[in-house]
This record gives structure tokens, C-alpha cells and sequence, in this order.
């Protein structure tokens, strides 16, 4: 099974340590957060990887090389000098695509099994696409998803009423066919494509049962570190 890792962004709000490191090479609990997630990956059964890289991407390249002492066997995928956003940066890794694949974030740490949303997939031809939530609350992002347990009923960002209780936890199983769709070389977000695919009543949803946590702020590295560290003590 395949998993798209999107690990290209500026990481402003890490600056400065991210002027000169990319996020995705930030230290958690005594590693850099890229070993952490590939791992996670490679525990769930996703052991074929792309990485879709940008800024001061040539340093997780440098670090992970074929991701082999990993677990995983990693591809490559550059945007070079002009960042694509989300969507445009897999729509640049489309010669390495599997017919239906997982992507997930170059700054989220996922307590769950990372295959639930593509086997879920791959068992149903009614969606092209499966999006692991979460009951979030608010709690520690705004929530952005309404769903009714099987379904994304709507996706939107920064909602604020009682229906959006759920958020986008940070993983999608997609179809190739999805991306393909995507024009090459304009930037876009995956969001847009992610809203399109639930109002067409094409994006199924999986809902996790554990936090989320994520590096883009210093507040949710600090929050992994500890979960890390505690995970890891006697």
C-alpha cells in the first residue's frame, strides 16, 4: 500500500528555526520528525512512500535516502523553485502514483492505523475518496468537517457551527484518477479538491478515535514531544 507524504511547505509559523531546516527535520523527542512518521507508516503496512519535497527539501532527501533503515522504500518528488500548494504538489508526483493511494501531511503524527482509509477505499467504488476525521470539538483546531459516520457530508474551513464537530485528521486515501484532474503546474490546495469530492457525495469518511498531533506550531511539537517521551518511558 502507498502513501504520499506532502512535505514541501515553508513552515512559517516554525520560523526561524525553518529558514534553515525544513519542518519535516525538526527534532522530536531526540529525532528528527521524519524518522517518527515514516515508522508510523511502515507499522500500519505502508511501506511504498513518496515524498513531495520543496522548500530546503535536498536536507529530508539527504537524511532518508531509500527510507530502507525506516521500514519503508521512498520516491521522490521535487516542485522545484515555485511552491504548488498541496494539490499541485501531488498532481507533480503523478508518474509515481498508485491507482489509489494515502496521503498525509509532512507535520502530522497519526495514532491510528493509517490503511483504514485506503482499504476502505478500495472495498467500495461509490467514492473516489476516504478521509480519516476526527470529533475534534474545536478543541484544538476549528473544526471542518460535518459527517455522519460514513460520509463527509461537507468540508469546509473555519466553521463555527453545531454540525462542523468533526476535523480533517490528516489522512485521505485518493484515487489516481482524482489527481489526474488536478491542472499541472498551478498551484491549488488539497482542500479544494477534498470540498469538491464530499458536495458530490464522492468522499467517504473514517473516523479516528485518538487525538491528532502535528509540528506547524512550536505549541504541537512541544505537545509530540511529551506524548513521545511518555510513550517511550518505563
Amino acid at each position: 500500500m502507498q502513501a504520499v507524504v506532502l512535505a514541501g511547505g515553508l513552515a512559517t509559523r516554525m520560523r526561524p528555526q525553518t529558514l534553515t531546516l525544513p519542518k519535516s527535520m525538526l527534532q522530536v523527542a531526540g529525532r528528527p520528525f521524519v524518522d517518527w512518521q515514516l515508522e508510523r507508516l511502515a507499522q500500519s503496512g505502508m511501506t511504498d512512500v513518496v515524498m513531495c519535497i520543496g522548500h530546503l527539501g535536498e536536507q529530508v532527501r539527504d537524511h532518508v535516502g531509500s527510507g530502507e533503515r525506516l521500514g519503508v522504500r521512498v520516491r521522490w518528488s521535487e516542485e522545484g523553485q515555485t511552491l504548488l500548494g498541496t494539490a499541485g504538489a501531488l498532481r507533480a508526483a503523478l508518474p509515481h502514483l498508485e491507482p489509489a493511494f494515502l496521503v498525509t501531511y509532512g507535520d502530522s503524527f497519526l495514532p491510528f492505523d493509517y490503511a483504514d482509509p485506503l482499504r476502505i477505499l478500495l472495498a467500495h467504488d461509490d467514492c473516489d475518496g476516504v478521509m480519516a476525521v476526527y470529533k475534534n470539538d474545536g478543541k484544538w483546531e476549528a473544526s471542518n468537517v460535518a459527517t455522519d459516520g460514513v460520509w463527509v457530508i461537507r468540508y469546509e474551513k473555519g466553521r463555527t457551527d453545531a454540525g462542523f464537530d468533526h476535523i480533517d485528521y490528516g489522512a485521505t486515501a485518493l484515487r489516481r484518477t482524482v489527481v489526474a484532474a488536478v491542472l499541472p503546474g498551478v498551484p491549488s490546495g488539497l482542500d479544494g479538491v477534498q470540498a469538491s469530492l464530499a458536495e458530490r457525495k464522492r468522499l467517504r469518511a473514517v473516523v479516528a478515535r485518538e487525538r491528532f498531533f502535528e509540528i506547524g506550531s512550536p505549541e504541537g511539537l512541544a505537545e509530540l514531544d511529551r506524548h513521545l517521551r511518555h510513550r517511550a518511558s518505563p
